[in-house]
């Protein structure tokens, strides 16, 4: 293993280190974003708002700098306890943060309340350089990108980059801006790495984004996956993963007829998961049945989430 101090010295370069807290309002394109810096689909996507639950940590390392990018849950007004753990989540980031890319989504642009949201999540921000990556300008209407990017000058003293994530416009220059703003550091990572978070974390998020991209309405945002066994050890890899739902209705669903459903995200999932660790996979899924537990303190933190203390909420039942 390296220590840090030698990728900073090997090159006699001065190197820059830091967290770049991506923050936006669900749907807005974050994961995308993120996937494109990368250059690796690292963070799942989905058409539905909110597939973000949990943070996830992409690095990007250069030359001389190193971006350890924090992909953040959308910011929004939260209807129930796992709602507000994804919000705590996303405004711990901001305060971690060493630069704070602000994403936004110009082909629906928010009105006063979505903007008060996100002021209002970033109004105990440390002092740090906010960018904005105005997002989806392939599709939007120029007057929405320049209101935008006014608001973003105007209010929250930041700098705005038009860009097009899904097709990786303007990401170079907003890269190299990026880079620029980072504090001087040796690097915190090796540099092949591109993820901070383990492989069973990822596996998870991929199988959660076969639910998301194979059902509708209520069901995608009532199940969570959580891996249970890895054993890398054998061939195939033989990994099992369980899908909590709240309710028996919603088991009956991914079950489907005849086990039809269960077996159609089993050979989804399946085919990403070897693709990403590019070995064969024996994928054993379950699905169990953990009731309101996205309203449940004790289920939140079993699944692992940090949630935040009772007397912070609003609602304190």
């Amino acid at each position: 293993m390296r220590f840090p101090e030698e990728d900073s010295n090997r090159s006699g370069k001065e190197t820059r280190s830091g967290y770049v807290a991506l923050v936006g309002r669900p749907n807005a394109g974050k994961s995308t974003l993120l996937n494109a810096f990368l250059g690796e689909r690292l963070s799942i996507v989905s058409p539905k708002a909110q597939t973000t639950w949990r943070r996830v940590t992409g690095i990007l390392t250069t030359d001389r700098a190193q971006m350890i990018f924090l992909d953040t849950p959308g910011l929004l007004e939260p209807r129930d306890l796992l709602q507000e753990a994804m919000l705590s989540g996303a405004r711990e980031a901001i305060g971690e943060a060493d630069l704070i890319l602000l994403v936004l989504d110009a082909s629906r642009p928010d009105g006063p309340e979505g903007r008060a949201i996100v002021e209002a999540s970033m109004a105990n921000r440390p002092a740090v350089p906010v960018l904005a990556a105005v997002n989806k300008v392939d599709v939007a209407r120029q007057e929405h990108i320049a209101t935008l990017s006014d608001w973003v000058t105007n209010e929250l003293q930041g700098r705005a980059f038009p860009v097009s994530a899904l097709r990786g416009e303007g990401i170079d220059a907003l890269s190299r801006c990026l880079e620029s703003l980072l504090p001087p550091g040796p690097f915190l990572y090796p540099r092949e790495d591109i993820a901070k978070d383990p492989v069973r974390f990822f596996v998870a998020e991929m199988i959660r984004e076969t639910v998301f991209l194979e059902f509708h309405q209520e069901i995608p945002y009532s199940v969570f996956c959580q891996v249970e066994e890895f054993r890398e050890d054998q061939d195939p890899i033989y990994i099992q993963a369980n899908l909590f739902v709240e309710r028996d209705s919603q088991k009956r669903i991914l079950v489907g007829k005849q086990g039809s459903s269960i077996r159609r995200i089993g050979a989804i999932s399946r085919e990403k998961i070897e693709g990403f660790l590019e070995r064969r996979v024996y994928l054993d899924l379950w699905i169990k049945v953990l009731p309101d537990w996205r309203k449940r303190r004790a289920h939140l933190k079993r699944l692992g989430f940090t949630v935040p203390p009772a007397e912070s909420r609003r609602d304190k039942a």
